[in-house]
């Protein structure tokens, strides 16, 4: 172990003292620090997107520091430790990439590493093919990957097609819908039959509107600004005069 993993390990167990540590720290559980996990991921996440190195190394130490915490709080509890979590992550790494470390050879195929990630839930006890699709992702990202599973069981139209059409027919049936409830579970279809397509193209629907986001954000911004050059209340103009501002947005920036 690296000394300033060894460094890190000391200062958590320190928080975390009983006697003399943070109050805050040793007050919080697997279920309070969750919430801050996934936030320091998605803040990794946003300082790759802006190719901002120095924040990078920042978030990644923010990251490291969650799954510190959260070792230190199994090792409390007698559930498991630190250094069990990096044998089991090294463990599954190997077994994963028979090509790397084991005879195989060859590259990897996609087809392959699932195989290997099906064993893998086989012999933890998975009975479905949606067994260990976390039900806390993102919902997009979420149900990327269970049309994923059932794809490779089969459960997939021939070509891209199909979905589009199931798109066609969950749009009119939330057109159709008359109650808050049936609104809410037919924009759900919608939405997951949207993944369905982008996925079809090849495409993580996450990133892609993550893309569109930033995208829509950025010309939405200079849009603002140009109106405001020009003495414009923008929020105050009618929507032909926002269009135009739009495009004029698009053409300055793309």
């Amino acid at each position: 172990m690296s000394d300033q993993t060894d460094r890190l390990l000391k200062i958590m167990a320190r928080l975390r003292d009983p006697e003399t540590g943070c109050e805050w720290d040793t007050a919080q559980s697997f279920a309070t620090i969750a919430p801050y996990t996934i936030e320091e991921a998605y803040e990794v996440a946003d300082a790759i997107e802006r190719a901002d190195m120095d924040e990078l190394r920042g978030e990644l130490g923010d990251l490291l520091f969650q799954v510190v915490f959260h070792a230190r709080m199994a090792e409390e509890s007698g559930a498991f430790r630190y250094e069990d979590v990096a044998r089991d992550i090294s463990d599954k790494m190997v077994a994963r990439h028979p090509h790397i470390f084991g005879d195989e050879g060859g590259v990897m195929e996609d087809r392959r590493w699932e195989d290997l990630k099906a064993a893998e839930r086989t012999a933890s006890g998975a009975t479905s093919s949606m067994d260990g699709v976390a039900k806390a992702l993102p919902a997009l990202l979420r149900s990327h990957k269970l049309q994923k599973r059932a794809a490779r069981v089969g459960f997939e139209w021939p070509d891209v097609e199909g979905p589009i059409a199931k798109l066609q027919e969950e749009i009119e049936e939330l057109d159709q819908a008359n109650t808050d409830e049936d609104r809410l579970m037919e924009a759900g279809d919608v939405l997951f039959a949207a993944v369905n397509i982008v996925r079809r193209y090849g495409v993580d629907p996450e990133q892609a509107l993550r893309a569109s986001n930033a995208k829509f954000e950025r010309r939405f911004r200079e849009m603002e600004k140009i109106a405001a050059s020009e003495q414009e209340d923008f929020s105050r103009l009618d929507l032909d005069s926002q269009e135009e501002y739009w495009q004029r947005a698009k053409r300055e920036i793309g």
